[in-house]
């Protein structure tokens, strides 16, 4: 199961607290635009319906070749058509979740300044890294800013796709320049536009001349 499309850069984080409606016209909005893939954040309401929502997400993605991801609930896996999970931390007894899953997914993970997350990432072969946050963010404030050449030697350990997240805007997209990354990863950049298909061509053109 190969993660990217050939449209890697864009890795779209959608915040399922939003109202339901807008957030699937705003996801078919995206999608008239290449995606690397699409993430369902862990922050839903606490009365929601989340393997539907899951599901319709899902419906609107994969016939368009985006790979959908939901966020550590890595359970929907198995009642769900959901590709795979990304991992905010290290999971515990990740042997024991691939056995309980008992099917091929994807997987990902949040990685910071402790290289041996990176090392772990490789060592269970994640299909791709994210690091988390590359400057200040209101939707990753939980996040400690990252250091440069943190991700600069975690590309010569980590030879999978390497997003870069929370900041990041098509106005400072240049001040990524010095580092080897695939795409970067993007929740109120584009999900708060009124017109989120053309913030993606913003950061797409950006990422195409860095």
């Amino acid at each position: 199961m190969e993660m990217m499309n050939s449209h890697p850069g864009i890795y779209l984080v959608l915040d399922p607290s939003m109202d339901e409606e807008l957030l699937l016209h705003k996801l078919s909005l995206c999608l008239k635009e290449k995606l690397a893939a699409v993430q369902i954040w862990d922050n839903f309401n606490a009365e929601q319906n989340i393997p539907d929502l899951v599901q319709k997400v899902c419906e609107r993605c994969q016939p368009k070749g985006v790979r959908v991801f939901i966020n550590n609930r890595w359970n929907l896996l198995s009642n769900t058509d959901v590709d795979g999970v990304h991992f905010d931390e290290i999971p515990e007894n990740y042997s024991v979740i691939k056995t309980k899953v008992n099917k091929p997914f994807l997987s990902g993970l949040t990685c910071n300044n402790d290289l041996a997350w990176v090392h772990w990432a490789n060592e269970n072969q994640m299909d791709y890294i994210s690091f988390c946050s590359i400057f200040p963010s209101s939707t990753a404030n939980s996040c400690d800013l990252v250091d440069f050449e943190t991700i600069q030697q975690a590309s010569e350990i980590f030879s999978k796709a390497i997003f870069l997240a929370g900041g990041i805007k098509p106005e400072n997209i240049e001040k990524l320049s010095s580092l080897k990354y695939n795409g970067v990863a993007v929740v109120s950049g584009i999900m708060s536009s009124d017109t989120p298909d053309l913030a993606i061509k913003q950061y797409q053109e950006k990422l195409n001349s860095k």
